[in-house]
């Protein structure tokens, strides 16, 4: 298992997963998004968000997607939007290594804290985290 910082290459995969996580969700309809506004958002000159990807024998099996946010009281946050792992690789410890490594990536960027939110319904992400 290698973990590591997503590229602009990855994008593709890394809507599917996204798509994924939207059917699961049940709002497969609700994902707009689209490679081209990755590739801007993320790897433009101002990035808004940023990604670990999760691969095994060089196929990424899971993302973690994250961004930047800003308390008034606490200062410098990072706000965990999305730990996707794909149905068939889920409870093998992928989810946790992208947790881990986005919790590090807190600490190496000095950040206060990192939040997060789950759906109310979702019991095996509410048991995850």
């Amino acid at each position: 298992m290698n973990i590591r910082p997503g590229t602009k290459q990855d994008l593709p995969r890394v809507l599917e997963l996204i798509k994924e996580l939207a059917s699961y969700e049940r709002a497969p309809e609700q994902v707009i998004n689209n490679v081209a506004w990755m590739e801007r958002d993320g790897f433009g000159p101002n990035p808004i968000y940023g990604l670990f990807v999760a691969e095994e024998k060089q196929v990424i099996i899971g993302i973690s997607i994250y961004y930047w946010r800003y308390s008034t009281w606490r200062g410098k946050r990072l706000y965990l939007e999305d730990i996707v792992v794909t149905e068939s690789e889920r409870g093998k410890g992928t989810g946790k290594l992208l947790f881990d490594r986005t919790m590090q990536h807190a600490i190496d960027e000095n950040c206060t804290g990192m939040m997060w939110q789950v759906l109310e319904w979702n019991h095996p992400a509410i048991n995850f985290y």
